[in-house]
């Protein structure tokens, strides 16, 4: 199926890694024009040097810590003509709000929450000028499966769906859409740290946190390519009435009570 994004200017942020690295992949593949955003050049150069070599695509880089404040308005001033932004960079790190401290938590979401809303702000802005644009939120089915052990980003997810829903139902207006994606498990470096502290907790030996993601949905996390054909869809032609909806991708496991088996 040709999605019809051959020439647009895609920018993908977190893109160096997990699935942040699929999504540019996706787009590539579909003869998108790609901006790279994370923190470290090295990874992001590595990867547009092979999605250069394997599609023939434009891809630039732009290495950003978007936890800075200046670095959304710095990426909309030196790319002021994206037409789909996807927000991907951001990891917030597991625990109860007792074990959280506040400096951690704040951090965690001056990356992922208040990064989101920094490229937002910027992006939506000028979309909105230009009557047209697509961003896409990867945000986390822990948004809606909340769960008590991961209260910074269960709440940090919720906010960012509610922000989705909420620029997503007046966008249109001006012909600009907003849309999120919440996965669940995904198969990433960041899964396993994850289900190896749960692991830690539950069984006293980190070593069994594969038995974890036996409990998934399909008894497996998701791939990473599961994840961005749904982002890459979204962003296209092809999904052109969808705006202010957020796509679970968690095999319906976040509806169950009890999230972890």
């Amino acid at each position: 199926m040709d999605l019809g994004l051959r020439d647009r200017q895609v920018m993908v942020t977190g893109a160096s890694e997990g699935i942040g690295r699929s999504i540019a992949e996706a787009f590539a593949g579909e003869g998108a024009r790609l901006v790279l955003v994370a923190r470290g050049r090295g990874k992001l150069e590595q990867l547009a040097d092979r999605l250069r070599d394997r599609y023939g695509t434009s891809i630039e880089v732009a290495p950003e810590d978007l936890s800075d404040d200046n670095a959304a308005p710095r990426l909309a001033s030196m790319f002021p003509h994206v037409d789909v932004l996807v927000n991907n960079a951001g990891a917030i790190p597991g625990g109860a709000l007792e074990q959280v401290s506040q400096e951690t938590w704040r951090r965690a979401w001056d990356l992922k929450v208040f990064g989101y809303v920094a490229m937002m702000r910027e992006f939506y802005t000028r979309m909105i000028e230009r009557q047209r644009g697509v961003i896409v939120n990867v945000i986390g089915a822990s948004a809606t499966g909340l769960d008590p052990s991961y209260a910074a980003g269960s709440t940090g997810n919720a906010a960012l769906e509610a922000l989705t829903r909420t620029l997503g139902s007046k966008g249109p207006d001006h012909g600009v859409r907003v849309v999120g994606v919440s996965p669940g498990m995904v198969l990433t470096s960041r899964l396993e740290t994850l289900l190896r502290g749960r692991a830690r907790e539950r069984f006293g030996d980190e070593a069994r946190w594969a038995e974890l993601g036996a409990h998934a949905a399909f008894r497996r996390p998701a791939e990473v390519e599961e994840i961005s054909a749904s982002v890459v869809f979204l962003a296209s032609p092809r999904s052109s009435y969808t705006s202010g909806a957020v796509l679970e991708i968690d095999g319906g496991f976040s509806r169950r009570h009890n999230w972890w088996g």
